[in-house]
């Protein structure tokens, strides 16, 4: 459990279908983001094994990303599968505050998450 004054650890899940071949090319760069913040939670979620997890939440473009901490939803939305554009993006979240307009849809994916692994 973290401080109050240390924010809790981030849960990075890359949502992906099997027949995309731009997620097949992504999974080097997830596994070397898991290597660089091994205190953070990384998942691979394809959203046709995992229809139930998923759920109502539509997912037109991939990779896309869903970053929490805790049950803030700090970014869903789909990112260029380049490690030094994800790099970036998890480093400015780190600190981010929770999205005020997040989707109903994120938000319960976010915990179903968070349920099924954390």
């Amino acid at each position: 459990m973290s401080s109050p004054a240390t924010p809790a650890p981030l849960l990075v899940a890359c949502l992906c279908a099997a027949w995309c071949r731009v997620c097949e090319g992504y999974h080097e760069v997830f596994a070397q983001l898991r290597e660089q913040h091994p205190d953070w939670r990384f998942l691979w979620v394809d959203i046709e094994d995992d229809a139930e997890l998923v759920d109502d939440l539509e997912v037109e473009t991939f990779p896309t990303l869903l970053v929490g901490r805790g049950a803030e939803l700090l970014f869903l939305g789909p990112v260029t599968p380049e490690l030094a554009t994800v790099q970036r993006l998890l480093a400015a979240l780190e600190t981010a505050a929770a999205q005020t307009q997040a989707s109903p849809a994120g938000r319960a994916l976010l915990a179903r998450l968070r349920q099924s692994c954390c």
